[in-house]
């Protein structure tokens, strides 16, 4: 763990963000999953084979991943300790996705300003998994605020949390166990039984950063002065009010914070699916708040950073001095 690079890589994504130019490690991952996917279904067409595989799949892509990320920093080590501290922050960097949620998240801001329906509903079909062909303004506008409060864990909070845990190794882990429940965690008829473990995994790993989260972000909006209290208070009352134990935390406490409902009925793959709302409808809900929820979230992220900084030193100097 080193934190002048945690700091460094944290900037580096507020600043650039995750470049299209560039190649990102989450891509390679994604092959890998994809590739022991086909051979897992090679081998075996039962349910109880592909549910099997499933976790081997969750084992062997998240022990690569941390492997490899250990020994590359610990060669770069001794190649050269620049040469490490440059490395070991490039690759914090890649874990982090705070700019890129903001980016995508205004995209659509600017589009429906524009008043562009369809395109907003083709543009928000890149970061949801709901089907957005017939969505309103009004829903449009959910989803992308529903999107950047739950990614703030999975995106930023989660991966900076195992950071200080385990150093770029764990967060890189983490992104693999992320990036599996993103590729095959669905409930659909394709992936239920091999994705099955990678959805728990998921929930297992966002358990404690998606309630830290939902702190943090009543924090921010004490100081960016939208409602602190209610947005404890959301998070908490409707905590359940999700198929994940851990999005309506975040959900909640942006809901909360900026007096709108969240949750509610959407269409997956053309299957109706039934959810319960989060948050009152003390206004209805309108552009800004996909604004103002960049803000709770850019907020949330440097927060965080802070915190979990002030908790490391503290524990390192009293238990391993």
């Amino acid at each position: 763990m080193n934190i002048v690079s945690t700091y460094v890589g944290y900037v580096l994504d507020i600043i650039f963000g995750d470049p299209y130019c560039l190649p990102h490690p989450v891509i390679y991952i994604g092959k890998l999953i994809k590739f022991i996917e086909n051979s897992i279904r090679n081998i075996t067409k039962s349910r109880m084979g592909l549910k099997m595989g499933g976790f081997v799949l969750n084992f062997v892509v998240v022990i690569i991943t941390y492997l490899t990320t250990y020994f590359i920093l610990k060669i770069s080590k001794g190649i050269n300790y620049y040469f490490y501290i440059i490395l070991n922050t490039l690759i914090i960097y890649t874990t982090l996705a705070t700019k890129c949620l903001k980016d995508e998240a205004v995209k659509i801001y600017n589009v429906l300003k524009e008043g562009d329906i369809t395109k907003a509903r083709k543009q928000l079909s890149y970061i949801v998994g709901r089907d957005t062909q017939s969505l309103s303004k009004n829903e449009i506008i959910r989803a992308v605020v529903e999107t950047v409060a739950e990614n703030t864990v999975d995106g930023i909070i989660s991966p900076m949390f195992y950071l200080f845990i385990g150093g770029a190794p764990l967060a890189m882990a983490y992104k693999a166990v992320n990036t599996l429940d993103s590729m095959i965690g669905y409930k659909n008829e394709k992936y239920i039984d091999i994705g099955f473990a990678s959805a728990k995994i998921d929930d297992i790993a966002n358990f404690i950063p998606a309630r830290i989260t939902a702190f943090v972000m009543a924090l921010s909006s004490m100081f960016l002065g939208f409602d602190y209290k209610n947005s404890i208070k959301i998070a908490i009352r409707d905590r359940k009010n999700h198929k994940s134990p851990n999005c309506a935390y975040p959900e909640g406490a942006v809901a909360g914070a900026l007096g709108i409902r969240l949750g509610g009925t959407n269409y997956y793959f053309g299957e109706k699916v039934y959810k319960p709302t989060i948050g009152d409808k003390l206004r209805e809900i309108d552009e800004e708040d996909i604004i103002k929820t960049n803000k709770i979230m850019y907020l949330t992220s440097f927060l965080s950073l802070v915190i979990f900084s002030i908790v490391y030193i503290v524990i390192e100097r009293c238990f391993f001095r």
